[in-house]
């Protein structure tokens, strides 16, 4: 009795003390192969320095397909990871928009949600031989301080499977809602200086895009001649240059980055006039920005490509009665990359819209790494300038053996240390040398070969801009303004929140012929295995309670 009574006090010793170390230490194990609930050390590092109290209301609940379920477990894990790395500071709830039995309450709230941007996605299901529709609104929405962020749950390449689409949703759920979190929570923003100097691209044509960096950072206009130096920018973004960098702003440019500074260039290789139906001669655009990029590691190509994977236009293909027959047909000279290189800045990046594309081509450069981002489809073609461009070409069947010239990359990331293109250049009685440095820190560097993946397209009629990547033609919205503020991101983020985006959540799919087979096997296993251990446990637990205590 008395060592019966001795066991019991030391086992409720050692669960008071573990209880008591487990005030003081938290610890929480992950046992996935792929780590999918190791939240990256930036996201920990923001959650553990919160200020104030976040809250997140997640409206994709409630009566949802198999696949749609899935990626609502795995919000509400990636939340309970959140909620236990910041303590009391962050709470989530969920809130199905469809279980408010009122109707005219029901409708009032959605249509609170859809004014807030919240728009909603028709599912269809089916079991049993019976298809439903279902409304949903895959969003959350972020709250921080009386500010509210937005959160698309849904997102991935919508050229993937449905299911390989919500796979890739639920391996940006991290990435989601820590970039929210950090938009929400910043106290110090990066300047982002545009340079207006060079080109003649309208404001309205980038306001989408600065209307969505100002979120995050501080955008200037900079005037390159006007300014002395670039010091006091983080970045430096260079939107669609259509005339030649004098070399003094060319040397700002590259003491810029090699000081540190992060760059993004979006330049065209050739320049392209207004196209008629007869067409136009693309001929070379000259930047003086080449031997620049050549001492960096790349080369923009004086080509045009052509590209099977490629958007419509709108083409009077004849007259139907007395009206013109007008139809969209694919016009291999905008190409829909949707083909990618192995970066945070780009996975499960859907496909980003293309207007006369060049290659690139990489050259040896000493201490720098250079990244693949964007690439095109196989079938391409090549056209060295001058180029003929034409509306014409969209009527004609393209031949695909004539499409030979394979996959062509159009977008770079450069990370390294830059070596300067003016050293040994400057002498000693130049008025720079007392501030010219040959070589610098460690930074990166964006070069693509389009001007126009940043530009957005306008409404003619309003006059009001279209959000970037959106075809008024296709009715789609591509992924141009997510490529950019990716690219941004990773270039000035020093937290490296972006890089959650490399999360990888392996699919395991069921043998689906299998699990039609043995499925009554397996329900037997599954209802009567437990039980059938219960019972085994009882047995032993009764047998050695008689051996020791039936004397």
């Amino acid at each position: 009795m008395k060592s019966t009574l001795s066991r019991f006090l030391v086992v409720l010793a050692v669960l008071a003390a573990v209880n008591l170390l487990s005030s003081f230490l938290f610890f929480r194990l992950d046992l996935t192969e792929e780590g999918r609930y190791t939240l990256s050390d930036a996201t920990e590092n923001l959650l553990t320095n919160l200020d104030d109290d976040i809250h997140v209301d997640v409206y994709l609940t409630g009566d949802l397909p198999p696949g749609f379920k899935r990626l609502e477990t795995s919000i509400r894990e990636t939340l309970e990871e959140f909620e236990a790395r910041s303590g009391q500071d962050f709470t989530y709830r969920f809130i199905d928009p469809a279980a408010i039995a009122n109707e005219q309450e029901r409708v009032a709230f959605q249509t609170k949600l859809i004014e807030k941007g919240l728009n909603p996605t028709n599912v269809l299901s089916g079991s049993g031989g019976e298809r439903s529709e279902k409304l949903i609104f895959p969003y959350a929405l972020v709250s921080y301080q009386g500010r509210e962020k937005s959160v698309l749950l849904l997102r991935g390449n919508r050229a993937a499977s449905s299911e390989e689409q919500l796979n890739q949703s639920v391996e940006g759920l991290e990435y989601q809602f820590a970039s929210a979190v950090r938009q929400l929570t910043l106290k110090n923003r990066k300047v982002l200086g545009v340079t207006v100097t060079y080109t003649d691209v309208q404001p309205l044509r980038l306001s989408d895009l600065l209307a969505t960096l100002q979120q995050t950072y501080e955008v200037k206009l900079i005037d390159l001649q006007a300014s002395r130096d670039l010091t006091g920018l983080d970045g430096l973004l260079v939107p669609k240059p259509d005339r030649p960098f004098s070399e003094d702003d060319k040397y700002k440019i590259d003491q810029f980055v090699v000081g540190g500074g992060k760059a993004l260039f979006f330049v065209d290789g050739l320049k392209i006039d207004s196209v008629g139906q007869d067409g136009t001669y693309a001929q070379p655009l000259p930047l003086n920005l080449d031997d620049l990029f050549f001492r960096w590691g790349v080369r923009v190509n004086r080509n045009i490509i052509k590209d099977l994977s490629s958007a419509f236009i709108p083409l009077n293909v004849g007259m139907s009665g007395d009206k013109p027959n007008i139809q969209l047909l694919p016009w291999r000279f905008f190409p829909l990359i949707n083909n990618f290189g192995k970066s945070p800045v780009v996975r499960n990046l859907d496909a980003v819209y293309t207007r006369f594309v060049s290659t690139m081509d990489t050259v040896q450069a000493a201490g720098i790494t250079k990244t693949p981002l964007l690439l095109t489809s196989q079938y391409t073609k090549l056209l060295n300038a001058p180029a003929l461009v034409s509306y014409n070409e969209a009527r004609q069947q393209p031949d695909p053996r004539t499409y030979n010239n394979g996959v062509q990359a159009i977008g770079y990331l450069l990370e390294g240390t830059f070596s300067s293109l003016y050293a040994n250049r400057i002498l000693p009685g130049d008025p720079r040398a007392g501030t010219f440095r040959a070589q610098g820190q460690p930074t990166r560097v964006v070069v693509c070969s389009d001007g126009d993946i940043l530009i957005n397209d306008i409404n003619y009629q309003t006059n009001a801009p279209y959000p970037l990547g959106y075809d008024r033609f296709s009715r789609n919205t591509f992924a141009n303004k997510d490529f950019v503020v990716n690219a941004v991101d990773y270039l000035l983020d020093d937290n490296g929140v972006v890089a959650a985006r490399g999360r990888q959540i392996a699919l395991r799919p069921l043998d689906k012929i299998r699990l039609k087979e043995e499925r009554t096997n397996w329900q037997l296993i599954n209802l009567l295995a437990p039980l059938a251990v219960v019972a085994l446990v009882g047995v032993v637990w009764q047998t050695a309670r008689r051996r020791r205590y039936g004397r």
